[in-house]
């Protein structure tokens, strides 16, 4: 590794993870190693570290890390929001992805930062059993973001509709937090009245297809109101998004951004760092390789930013970007390590620009 590449990450991370010497240039290596050979199987990092010692002796040095090393997940959260300038209220997304090693299953709850540019994880929980996770491990989670950035950063909260249930929306309400949660037809919610009503027999009248219905709703037993929006799809389902947004028909655009946790995953896992190759299958040790990744991912979406600066990706005739930003960012990163680290080591150190909102 070039010396002012190490001396960059090093210089970053020192203040922050706590590491020993020899730790924290392992994760730096890791780091780099993992955008090199775009696999997190240890047998495959290790061939890309430097140096003349053995190959073994690498692999074991990357066993031994995931033993003994485990990263406060807020403060990482707490770099990637600095690397990549995301000091306004945040639109977030909430969702877990899952796979199996043998007939183990691997189940992480995400919680990411999703922008029109960015799409990272900031905090995750390993979960330690298949299928959706509970209201309480959802609630534990979101208490960890609070405590570290407070509801007033949160511009939205998305969610799919395995993310409900009583108990995790009156918390929602109860700490202030904006959502926009996409709910099942034969969910029963309380009108005015308090008498309950299933969501289809609610829209059971609105028949226009384009357009956004809204209805005033209340859960049995909370007396804030909310309010859901509604509008059909092309497979002629309901798309329904329950929240608590004195705007619901903007909480029904903006849902649209939920999508772009699923591309995190595939950036995560296919398209970038096949997560899916690992044989670590301990919690802890997974919470560390998802800390490490969500460095690597910011990492690649700083170098994309610095790249095209306030320019847009252009777009082919079909209308479609030519390229992702995370592709523009891992292309640019993994030719920079091989030719020019100065300009790695700069997208790693270097803020973001603000891109302003439209007005």
């Amino acid at each position: 590794m070039p010396i002012c590449l190490r001396t960059a990450l090093m210089r970053t991370l020192a203040p922050h993870l706590g590491l020993s010497q020899s730790r924290l240039e392992t994760a730096c290596l890791f780091l780099v190693a993992l955008i090199q050979g775009r696999t997190v199987n240890l047998t495959h990092v290790a061939s890309q570290f430097p140096g003349p010692a053995r190959y073994a002796s690498k692999y074991r040095r990357l066993q031994r890390f995931f033993q003994v090393v485990r990263f406060d997940q807020t403060v990482v959260a707490a770099l990637v929001v600095r690397m990549l300038n995301l000091s306004r209220p945040k639109c977030l997304a909430l969702d877990r992805t899952h796979w199996k090693i043998g007939r183990r299953d691997i189940n992480i709850l995400v919680l990411a930062i999703v922008t029109r540019r960015f799409r990272v994880p900031l905090l995750w929980s390993v979960l330690t059993h298949p299928g959706n996770s509970t209201s309480a491990q959802r609630m534990a989670l979101m208490r960890r973001y609070l405590a570290r950035f407070g509801p007033d950063t949160i511009e939205l909260l998305l969610a799919d509709r395995e993310f409900i249930g009583a108990d995790w929306i009156k918390f929602l309400i109860d700490h202030d937090i904006p959502f926009a949660i996409r709910v099942k037809e034969d969910l029963r919610l309380a009108l005015a009245d308090r008498q309950l009503w299933s969501i289809r027999t609610l829209l059971r009248t609105k028949r226009a297809r384009h357009l956004i219905h809204t209805v005033d709703v209340f859960l049995p037993d909370h007396p804030t109101p909310l309010r859901l929006a509604a509008r059909r799809i092309k497979s002629g389902q309901w798309l329904v998004v329950l929240t608590n947004r004195t705007d619901p028909r903007r909480a029904l655009q903006t849902y649209r951004r939920r999508w772009a946790i699923e591309c995190l995953f595939a950036e995560a896992k296919t398209r970038g760092f096949n997560l899916e190759d690992t044989h670590l299958a301990d919690p802890g040790k997974i919470e560390t390789l998802t800390a490490l990744l969500a460095l690597t991912i910011t990492w690649v979406y700083a170098t994309a930013s610095r790249t095209m600066g306030l320019k847009a990706i252009p777009r082919k005739v079909h209308g479609r970007r030519a390229k992702s930003w995370f592709r523009t960012g891992l292309d640019t990163l993994r030719q920079a390590l091989f030719n020019t680290p100065h300009i790695a080591a700069n997208a790693w150190t270097a803020k973001c620009p603000i891109r302003l909102k439209a007005t």
